[in-house]
């Protein structure tokens, strides 16, 4: 029943995913001013007025390459998922608490855009990769079921949840281990309208593939995670969620380049330094 279910939702998301046009987005900054653009190719069309309502095309063009990225949105929240793929357990046994979303919060301030640097605080010694899908929200949700859910999805990006292990193994609390300064890489492009239910994931570091999967193994779909989320913390437009990471993440050090590639998205890549 449970597999059915499931299938259920990975087709409901297939079909509104099909009803929609796929369309592109980056917020930017050119000079001083912060804007949001459609993308087509390498060209940004600046567009004004509110992107989680009514937008309009500005007629102003700006060429990709001379714009500087920013993160995606500017979130009232993040929240992420543990544990919601079955690859990412050490054992083929999941615990019982795992059929029930698992979440947990990630400050506004952890997030930078692509381009932009991972720098490892002082103080951890083990900080690892964890390529996700991110869910942008795209209207104030509450108590919303699994069967609207996605009607209030905007879209996806990619993120890299930077996690310092030995914070979130000895800490009470994974405030720092996962949402200290530049611990969210998000981006660079919002995409509504794929069928975010099966995308090709994948993280590279320094060009070797260290995480793939597709979305379509999450334990739970979006569907099921934004539903979940919305009883519990109303969800408002551009509020960011990490949806987990698949398999087995690694150590990254100072020097290194990680790229979150997602299908129909981009790559989302931020080189890693160390605290002065």
């Amino acid at each position: 029943m449970k597999t059915l279910c499931l299938l259920t939702l990975v087709a409901l998301a297939s079909v509104h995913a099909a009803e929609q046009k796929v369309t592109k987005f980056a917020r930017f900054q050119l000079d001083k001013t912060a804007a949001y653009g459609v993308v087509e190719g390498e060209v940004v069309h600046e567009i004004a007025g509110n992107l989680f309502g009514d937008w309009k095309r500005t007629g102003k063009t700006h060429p990709l390459s001379g714009v500087k990225l920013l993160p995606p949105t500017r979130p009232s929240k993040i929240l992420a998922m543990a544990g919601n793929y079955r690859s990412h357990h050490s054992s083929q046994t999941i615990d019982p608490k795992f059929d029930v979303p698992q979440l947990f919060f990630k400050p506004p301030s952890c997030l930078i855009p692509h381009g932009a640097n991972v720098i490892i605080p002082k103080g951890t010694t083990n900080v690892h990769h964890e390529a996700e899908l991110v869910v942008v929200i795209g209207k104030r949700a509450r108590n919303v079921s699994k069967e609207k859910a996605l009607d209030y999805v905007f879209g996806v990006t990619c993120g890299n949840d930077i996690s310092a292990r030995d914070w979130q193994k000895g800490d009470v609390q994974w405030w720092r281990a996962k949402g200290s300064d530049t611990f969210g890489p998000c981006g660079p492009f919002v995409v509504s309208g794929l069928n975010f239910g099966d995308l090709d994931l994948q993280m590279r570091v320094n060009g070797e593939v260290r995480q793939h999967q597709r979305t379509r193994d999450l334990i739970h779909n979006v569907a099921a995670i934004v539903s979940f989320a919305s009883r519990h913390a109303t969800l408002e437009p551009g509020d960011l969620i990490y949806t987990g990471t698949p398999g087995t993440t690694t150590q990254i050090k100072p020097g290194d380049v990680c790229e979150v590639e997602i299908e129909g998205i981009g790559v989302l890549r931020n080189k890693v330094t160390a605290a002065p």
